[in-house]
């Protein structure tokens, strides 16, 4: 019996000595230290031994039975590390090979100039004020004296959505909802898109953004509104640019103006940017209508103010030399990077 003992020593460490896997492991465990394993089996029979020869066989069958028991808790072990070698293998990370390089985006040129213009109005005093775009007929034409046949309220240059509620057609709605709350003196900006029913080429677009200025106070005159706007151009086009007002027509303001810049291609000299004239158009201007003050519930006798109204895709095209206005909107990464 001891032979068969040591016989059932050798043969389990040999096996465990060549295991690949658990499974493996557990097979070899059940077969020898199972309860029918091969070495309960001899525990088993150790009744058949002579009195004497029995306290020698137990402790040598318990002594097998912890050193295969060690045997298998280190094989058990190598099979741990073996595995996470394998692991660590296939995970390794080789530090001499370059990196991805990450494509860091860019801020889209209208972002650009739209913060050029509220940093120049903030830093002036004014506040950013937003609205909504979806707006009633009241807030986008009647509050600013635009009468019902106006040509601005036909379908075919508004989106209505029914008879009185629309898509605004200029940010000038926000001006008429701050001058119902707060009282003069009032210095605001509000920037925002604004929908208008146009085919779409390289000069419009049915979506295009804008930002109306408005000023109210006591005694505001001309002279302040070109005070204001004089700087605002001089700012984003060069201290040494060249501005001029023309009368015009805009029903919410009384007088209008448009205000041009000399051309920022030709610097004046006349080319097919400005059509030869010298000049480029960058926005639209004027004292605020009295009629608009009286339907907002202020005096015209004792305050006045002034308003102009620029679109960015505009005032981007003609900084950036751009040509056409889809690019703004292509999400082509080689237009968008030269900014």
């Amino acid at each position: 019996m001891k032979l068969e003992l040591e016989k059932i020593k050798e043969d389990a460490k040999s096996l465990l000595m060549n295991i690949k896997n658990k499974e493996e492991l557990e097979k070899i465990r059940i077969e020898y230290l199972g309860k029918k394993g091969k070495l309960t089996k001899i525990l088993r029979e150790m009744g058949k031994l002579p009195p004497e020869e029995r306290p020698f066989i137990g402790q040598l069958a318990n002594d097998i039975r912890k050193e295969l028991e060690v045997s298998i808790e280190e094989a058990e072990k190598r099979i741990k590390e073996k595995g996470k070698q394998i692991i660590l293998k296939k995970e390794k990370i080789d530090i001499t090979v370059p990196g991805r390089k990450h494509i860091i985006g860019k801020k889209h040129p209208l972002t650009l100039i739209l913060n050029e213009i509220k940093a120049f109005f903030v830093g002036m005093g004014y506040e950013v004020v937003e609205g909504p775009e979806i707006e009633s007929d009241y807030y986008n034409f009647k509050a600013l004296n635009i009468p019902e046949d106006h040509p601005a309220r036909d379908m075919q240059d508004t989106f209505y959505i029914n008879e009185n509620i629309l898509l605004r057609t200029q940010t000038s709605p926000v001006q008429v909802r701050v001058m119902e709350k707060v009282k003069p003196p009032i210095k605001i900006i509000a920037p925002g898109r604004v929908y208008r029913s146009d085919e779409v080429d390289a000069t419009h677009s049915p979506v295009f953004n804008q930002v109306e200025v408005l000023a109210v106070d006591e005694s505001l005159s001309l002279g302040d509104l070109k005070g204001v706007l004089i700087t605002f151009a001089r700012y984003l086009f060069g201290e040494n640019r060249d501005v001029r007002f023309r009368a015009s027509y805009f029903p919410f303001t009384e007088p209008s103006a448009e205000l041009d810049i000399s051309c920022t291609a030709c610097e004046g000299e006349g080319c097919k940017v400005c059509k030869g004239s010298g000049w480029l158009e960058i926005l639209g201007c004027g004292l605020v209508n009295p009629a608009v003050l009286e339907i907002v519930g202020y005096d015209p006798k004792k305050v006045s103010g002034f308003a102009a109204g620029m679109g960015v895709e505009r005032i981007a095209m003609l900084k950036y030399g751009i040509d056409d206005m889809r690019l703004f909107y292509e999400n082509d990464l080689r237009f968008i990077n030269q900014f």
